[in-house]
């Protein structure tokens, strides 16, 4: 009969962990329509709080990050807001509000570095990576491959040669969506994986030939920048901008993305 008691209060752990969990995730709604109010009344820095509170408490959203941007931007926090409106991007990178509040805040810090330009096709594939989401791109992918079996199945019951035409034909076509989405999913992972970007957080910040204090500046960099983190070897962080250049920074100067 012991066996039999566990049930009861298994599954009642169970309704109770589900019913933490909605009281959290109201909790959290009720804390951004707070703060949604609070930024709109212009107290930017209790929105602050109250948006930072929900990400404290495992919260994410394209919209929280970028409302988050907006607050920063308006206290004049210029590198805290570039951090968020890049976390939206990550969520929605087509998004013309993120991207146009982005080119507005970079606009206000002071290191103006070229971008190194790419081939044309490289820019084109860059831009169609874009379209979606990492996330969106995996959707696509599977469901491309389920309509490549669903097409073989019903060629294979065709008896109509224009029929078994239209299938065959269809059936490559969601074969190449589901190897062009897949390939844009798996290189975005592995993209993702290999190479963060981070946020410079200090005010000035020189760039250093190797992880070591005394080695030798190579140039210097300001608080806003976006960098990539290519390695970290303890308390640093090797680093590259977008011309190329590359150099190693104290782990303390930047945040990730």
């Amino acid at each position: 009969m012991k066996k039999y008691r566990f049930f009861p209060a298994f599954l009642m752990s169970i309704i109770f962990c589900i019913g933490i969990g909605f009281v959290s995730a109201a909790t959290d709604n009720e804390d951004f329509e707070k703060a949604n109010k609070a930024y709109m009344a212009g107290f930017y820095e209790n929105a602050i709080d109250l948006y930072e509170n929900i990400l404290k408490n495992g919260q994410e959203s394209p919209k929280l990050y970028y409302n988050l941007g907006n607050a920063y931007f308006k206290t004049e926090q210029i590198p805290q807001a570039i951090l968020n409106y890049e976390r939206a991007l990550m969520f929605d990178p087509s998004n013309e509000d993120y991207q146009y509040n982005l080119k507005i805040a970079n606009a206000k810090i002071v290191d103006k570095i070229e971008v190194i330009p790419e081939l044309f096709y490289l820019r084109w594939w860059s831009a169609i990576k874009q379209w979606f989401p990492p996330d969106t791109w995996i959707h696509i992918a599977l469901t491309a491959f389920t309509l490549i079996f669903i097409a073989l199945a019903l060629f294979l019951l065709s008896k109509q040669v224009i029929q078994r035409k239209i299938l065959f034909g269809a059936g490559v076509a969601f074969f190449i969506l589901a190897l062009l989405s897949g390939t844009i999913a798996y290189q975005t992972y592995k993209s993702n994986e290999s190479e963060k970007g981070a946020i410079v957080f200090a005010p000035t910040l020189p760039v250093k030939s190797s992880p070591d204090d005394s080695s030798i500046d190579l140039f210097v960099i300001h608080e806003g920048l976006k960098v990539q983190l290519i390695d970290k070897i303890g308390d640093w962080y090797e680093i590259r901008i977008a011309n190329g250049s590359k150099g190693w920074v104290k782990t303390n100067a930047v945040e990730p993305l």
